[in-house]
This record gives structure tokens, C-alpha cells and sequence, in this order.
């Protein structure tokens, strides 16, 4: 949207998308950028699977922010947690304080995913959420979440008989969470 409000707190959306031919339902709590609701916003890193670190690249601000918002992640998430860190509004090119190898640099200083996109357009938009759940998803195949803790953000669907899918996973027919 060309005008849109400013997140006071917490907003909250759910995304389904298919990964690996199973459906996935994301639970999306977007928190709020500014450091007064800093400690509002913690509290939501210790039940996610994910986190996506946005940061405007039309203002070194944002970016330069970033390092204090993975420290939070870092300390109050799971570690097992995937983190994608995101360079928005690429369609403002013209606008740019950030080049893309900033972010790609911190990115891969921090062992994290990295990603522009446009809110606008879209662009990557569907990518972002995308390469997050085949991430989560991966790390659940090889067992780094323990399932019997609903500490880590994620929740099953019972898996209907399909026998081809690894013990404890989604099966397409169900609304498996992450």
C-alpha cells in the first residue's frame, strides 16, 4: 500500500504455502522495529521457528539496527531458529544507502540467509516466507527440533496413515504448523 501505519507492537497474519508437496501454516507475529517496544518484541522470539530481519534499504539506520535485532534473536529464540535477514523496498533503487553486498556481508558474516525484496511489488516477497519453511521443514527431517517440546513454535498435524513421510511430519493433507 502507498500509506500504511507503522506496527505499534505487534501485528499478527497466517501464510499458508506448500513445501515438499505439504501444506504449511505460518504464524507471523511482525513486531515492531523501534527500540521502545524493544522489550515488548523479545518475548515473541521464544516460540519461533523463523525469523525474518527486515530492514529498509533507503535508510543505513535500519541496517546498521540490525546487529542489536539477531543479538535478541540469538538470545531469546531456539537455537535452532532460522534466521533470513532482508533488505526491503528494492524497488527504490534510486533511494539506495545500502548496497546489496552489505547486506550479503553481514548476511554471511552472521551464517544467516539473505534476500532483497519489495513489499510494493512482491518481489521475493513469497520467496522470503518460501526458503524459510524449507528450512524449518529440512531441520525437522533431520531431527534438530525435539517435537514433544511446543517450545520451539512448531505443531503437527497428525500425519493421516501417510507412511512415506518421516516420524512426526505434516502429512499434505494436514494444516502442519511452523
Amino acid at each position: 500500500m502507498p500509506a500504511h501505519d507503522l506496527t505499534i507492537g505487534v501485528g499478527f497474519g497466517t501464510k499458508f504455502i506448500t513445501v515438499n508437496d505439504q501444506q504449511i501454516k505460518l504464524q507471523i507475529w511482525d513486531t515492531a522495529g523501534q527500540e521502545s517496544f524493544r522489550t515488548i518484541t523479545r518475548s515473541y522470539y521464544r516460540g519461533a521457528a523463523g525469523a525474518l530481519l527486515v530492514y529498509d534499504i533507503t535508510r543505513r539506520d535500519s541496517f546498521e539496527n540490525l546487529s542489536t535485532w539477531l543479538q535478541d534473536v540469538r538470545e531469546h529464540a531456539n537455537p535452532n531458529t532460522v534466521i533470513m535477514v532482508i533488505g526491503n523496498k528494492s524497488d527504490l533503487e534510486s533511494k539506495r544507502q545500502v548496497s546489496r553486498e552489505e547486506g550479503e556481508r553481514f548476511a554471511k558474516e552472521n551464517d544467516l540467509f539473505f534476500l532483497e525484496a519489495s513489499a510494493k511489488s512482491a518481489d521475493n516477497v513469497e520467496e522470503a516466507f518460501a526458503k524459510t519453511a524449507q528450512t524449518i521443514q529440512q531441520k525437522i527431517s533431520s531431527g534438530a527440533y525435539d517435537l514433544s517440546s511446543e517450545s520451539n513454535g512448531i505443531k503437527l498435524a497428525p500425519s493421516q496413515g501417510n507412511s512415506s513421510l518421516p516420524s512426526g511430519t505434516a502429512s499434505s493433507g494436514g494444516s502442519g504448523c511452523c
